[in-house]
């Protein structure tokens, strides 16, 4: 009887190994296989693919992701002098010249740094009536172009925070996201617990609904007015102003103190410090649409008030309490 004799079968296409080396690539953004069986040549690695071009964008502080799509549909951007329309062009921060309308995109590092806000100052890189405006306070040199996250009303002070990374700024002022703010409150006599569970229920101002996430007495002052904590997840215009006032307890003092992980702290008013990295990363956590910088160059550190810097033009702010 002859011995049978067993061929080895070729292996099907969709073994286990080809699966996993099928999933690699695609995570990669290639597909293995054919770069195997077919000989197409490989990808080039991503530091130099580059980025999408509406990220870059974004995070140079142009406009939000989506906005930045728009501008590129339009026509409005240019990548080494040509017009590109294509979304998802990939370009090479640093190497690429950017330009939006003609005005060329600075690629900085990311950086984020938080200011004490005083009162008396604009939340704006400019003003047309010549008021102060916070950037104002920042140094000359050793930053980056820098814009305002949010906004805080010229007699309100407190916690601010400035970037360059438009992502992050738009994600910590989106609704969606409900970023935590806290703010003391120095109001007009001594508001009943009943007045002050008001706020947290919510009240009708000019036909809006407004709402405290949380409000607590700090302390009575020798004038017999009180000073109350209101924690927001909201971000209307003057808000926490308008609350007070419906309740007939109207705000003379205000200050953030709180925003996120971020506290304000000791840090003296009209002067900034960059954030830590740990600090960062709670942000990050907060607003996990926004993509996560790998570093940023004011990492350590603190800073005292200086002159003008700037952000960009189009960057976007939201909420002012």
């Amino acid at each position: 009887m002859r011995p049978t004799i067993r061929r080895k079968s070729a292996k099907p296409p969709d073994s286990y190994r080809d699966r996993e080396r099928c999933s690699q690539g695609n995570r990669e953004g290639r597909n293995p296989l054919r770069t195997a069986v077919g000989g197409a040549a490989p990808v080039r690695a991503d530091a130099e693919r580059g980025e999408r071009l509406q990220k870059v964008l974004a995070r140079a502080g142009v406009a939000s992701r989506r906005q930045c799509e728009t501008l590129i549909a339009e026509g409005r951007v240019q990548v080494n002098g040509q017009v590109t329309r294509t979304l998802g062009t990939r370009v090479r921060p640093g190497r690429d010249r950017i330009q939006v309308d003609g005005e060329v995109v600075r690629a900085d590092a990311p950086t984020t740094i938080l200011l004490h806000k005083p009162a008396g100052y604009i939340t704006s890189r400019s003003d047309p009536q010549g008021r102060p405006v916070v950037t104002s306070l920042l140094p000359q040199a050793g930053l980056p172009r820098l814009f305002p996250v949010g906004r805080l009303d010229w007699d309100t002070e407190g916690l601010l925070l400035l970037t360059n990374d438009g992502e992050l700024a738009n994600a910590l002022t989106h609704p969606r996201y409900g970023v935590r703010k806290v703010y003391h409150a120095k109001v007009k006599g001594q508001p009943t617990p009943e007045a002050l569970a008001r706020l947290s229920r919510g009240v009708m101002c000019d036909g809006e609904p407004l709402r405290a996430l949380r409000v607590e007495t700090l302390h009575l002052t020798r004038q017999k007015n009180t000073w109350i904590a209101v924690t927001l997840d909201q971000g209307r215009y003057r808000q926490v102003r308008r609350m007070c006032e419906a309740i007939g307890h109207p705000v003379l003092k205000l200050i953030r103190v709180a925003l996120g992980p971020l506290s304000l702290g000791q840090l003296p008013r009209g002067q900034w410090r960059p954030l830590l990295p740990a600090e960062l990363r709670g942000l990050y956590a907060l607003v996990p649409h926004a993509s996560a910088s790998e570093g940023s160059e004011w990492s350590e550190g603190g800073g005292t008030g200086g002159q003008p810097g700037a952000g960009h033009p189009r960057a976007r702010t939201r909420e002012r309490p």
